[in-house]
C-alpha cells in the first residue's frame, strides 16, 4: 500500500502563512523545493511552504534558489521553480525521484484545488509524449487536474512492500478540446506533467537526487531505529564515504544527535569543554570531569538523572512528532579516522558512554587501527551489556514459568519455554575469555540473533522490530 500521508508532499501559499493557496511542491531536500515557475510567478516573489500532510512540521518562508528560475519560455516547455526554504526542516523525509517512465503505469496526484483546500487527489495513467511534457489519461474528465495541482507530485508505487513511492514527474498543466474552464466542461480532456528525467536535464540538483545514489534508504532505517532508542545496541558503527546518497542519508539524520563531534574540525578539548557545559557539571566539579574525560584515571561523580550535571536530551534540539528519545542523550561523531589523534580520541569516547551518552561513530574510509580499537572499547561492550541484557529476560520468562506451572490451569499457560537462559549465559562467559576482536564480535552478533529468536519463541518480549536483524552495533 502508498503512503497515505507524506512530509514531501507541500502546499504553498502566497503572500505569507494565511496567504491564499496558489499550488503544490515537493520537498527535494531538508531546504530545497520543487515547483512549477507559473505557480511562484515572480523569480523575487516570496512562497509560503506548508507541509500540509504532517503539521507537526513548521511552515516556512521560501524564494527561488540561485539557479533554479526555468520559466516557460517558447516550445521548450520548461515550467520550473526550485525552491530554497528560509530554514531547513531536517525533520521532514524528502521525496524519492525516479526517472523511469512506463506507458500504462497508474499514477496519484494530490492537489489543492477551489474547495478542496485540504487535499483532493486523482488518478490517471501514464500514456505518451506531448513535447516536452507527458500525456496522462483519466477515466473521466473530473479526473484531470485543474488549478491548484500545479506543482503537484505525480508518483507511481515500484518496489517491494514497504518502499517508498517514486515521484515520476511534476504536474504543470492541462488541456481541454472546447477550452472551456473546466475539464468536465470540455469532451476532451488530458493532464500533462513534467517528467523528472526533463526536469534533471536542467537542474543539477534533481538529477543527483534521481540517480542511483541518491539515498540510501537501508541506512535510513536504521538510523530512524537507532536514535528512536528502544531495543537498539548503544553503539553503532558504520563506513559512510563522503559524497553520494550514503553520505546524503546521514547528513539527513545528524540533527537527532544531542552532540556532533566532527574529526578533523574538533579537539577533544573543545568537546570536552562543551560536554561539560552541556553536562551542566558544577563548577568546582567541572575541571575534575574535564581532566577525567581527556586523560582518564578514576572516575569523578556521576551524576544521577534530575540531579545538576545530569544529560538534558530536551535541551539538544526539536524531538520528531511521534518519536520515543532512547534513554540516554545521542552522541555523533562523524569522521573519527579524520581525526588528528583517532587513537587519543577513542578512550574519550568510551568514557563519555559512561556518562549514559550513546554513540554512533562514523569512519569516512576503511579505517586503520584505530577501528580495531573501536571494535574493542566500544562495540564489543555495548553489544555484551545488550546480550547481557536479553540473557536475563530469557532468565526472567524461564523464571515466571516455572513459577505459574501447576498454579494455573495449563490452558492459561503458553508453550513452555526451552531452558536456554543458562545455555546463554554460559555462551556469554565463554565468549568475553575470547581475545581475538573480531572474532568476539562476530560470535556476539550471532548470541544475539539466538537470543532475539529465544524472546520471539517465548512471546516477542524484548524482540519487536528485530526479526532477522542481527543487530546495528558492528555492522557497516
Amino acid at each position: 500500500m502508498g503512503e497515505l500521508k507524506a512530509d514531501w508532499r507541500l502546499r504553498l501559499r502566497q503572500g505569507g502563512a494565511d496567504g491564499p493557496v496558489c499550488g503544490a511542491g515537493v520537498l527535494l531536500t531538508q531546504d530545497r523545493a520543487l515547483t512549477c515557475a507559473h505557480v511562484v510567478k515572480e523569480p523575487d516573489a516570496r512562497i509560503w511552504v506548508e507541509f500540509a500532510e504532517n503539521p507537526a512540521i513548521a511552515s516556512v518562508g521560501a524564494r527561488v534558489a540561485e539557479g533554479g528560475w526555468l520559466p516557460t519560455v517558447g516550445a521548450r516547455g520548461e515550467d520550473i521553480a526550485v525552491l530554497a526554504l528560509e530554514s531547513p526542516r531536517p525533520h521532514a523525509t524528502p521525496a524519492t525521484l525516479e526517472r523511469r517512465l512506463e506507458r500504462g503505469d497508474e499514477v496519484w496526484i494530490g492537489g489543492y484545488a477551489r474547495s478542496f483546500a485540504d487535499g483532493m487527489w486523482l488518478t490517471g495513467r501514464i500514456s505518451g509524449a506531448h513535447g516536452a511534457w507527458i500525456q496522462l489519461d483519466a477515466d473521466r474528465n473530473e479526473q484531470v487536474v485543474r488549478r491548484g495541482f500545479s506543482g503537484a507530485a505525480v508518483q507511481v508505487r515500484r518496489g517491494p512492500a514497504g518502499s517508498p513511492e517514486r515521484v515520476v514527474g511534476m504536474v504543470v498543466s492541462w488541456r481541454g478540446d472546447l477550452e472551456l474552464a473546466l475539464p468536465a466542461d470540455n469532451d476532451l480532456a488530458f493532464s500533462y506533467m513534467i517528467p523528472i528525467d526533463k526536469i534533471a536535464e536542467h537542474i543539477p540538483l534533481v538529477a543527483e537526487l534521481s540517480g542511483p545514489d541518491a539515498w540510501d534508504h537501508g541506512l535510513d532505517r536504521r538510523l530512524r531505529r537507532w536514535f528512536a532508542g528502544g531495543e537498539e545496541p548503544a553503539v553503532r558503527f558504520s563506513v559512510v564515504p563522503h559524497g553520494g546518497g550514503r553520505d546524503r542519508t546521514l547528513g539527513h539524520h545528524l540533527h537527532r544527535a544531542h552532540l556532533v563531534y566532527r574529526g578533523g574540525r574538533t579537539t577533544p578539548e573543545e568537546f570536552a569543554d562543551e560536554l561539560i557545559t552541556r553536562l551542566r557539571i558544577p563548577r568546582h566539579r567541572a575541571r575534575a570531569h574535564r581532566d577525567w574525560l581527556l586523560a582518564g584515571g578514576t572516575p569523578p561523580h556521576r551524576p544521577e538523572d534530575g540531579e545538576p550535571g545530569a544529560p538534558r536530551p530536551d535541551r539538544a534540539g526539536p524531538r520528531e512528532p511521534g518519536v520515543i528519545r532512547a534513554k540516554g542523550p545521542s552522541l555523533a561523531v562523524i569522521g573519527l579516522d579524520e581525526d588528528r589523534q583517532p587513537l587519543r580520541l577513542v578512550p574519550l569516547l568510551a568514557r563519555v558512554r559512561e556518562l549514559g551518552f550513546r554513540l554512533l561513530v562514523i569512519v569516512r574510509g576503511s579505517g586503520g587501527e584505530e577501528v580495531t580499537e573501536v571494535v574493542r572499547q566500544l562495540l564489543l561492550p555495548a553489544l555484551d551489556e545488550r546480550a547481557d541484557l536479553l540473557t536475563r529476560r530469557v532468565e526472567g520468562i524461564e523464571t515466571e514459568w516455572a513459577a505459574l506451572n501447576g498454579l494455573v490451569e495449563s490452558a492459561s499457560l503458553s508453550p513452555p519455554p526451552r531452558a536456554t537462559a543458562a545455555r546463554r549465559r554460559h555462551q556469554l562467559a565463554r565468549l568475553r575469555a575470547v581475545d581475538d576482536p573480531y572474532e568476539r564480535l562476530t560470535a556476539l552478533r550471532a548470541l544475539l540473533r539466538e537470543l532475539r529468536a529465544d524472546l520471539e519463541r517465548h512471546g516477542g518480549a524484548g524482540a519487536s522490530g528485530q526479526r532477522g536483524d542481527p543487530g546495528p552495533a558492528g555492522r557497516r
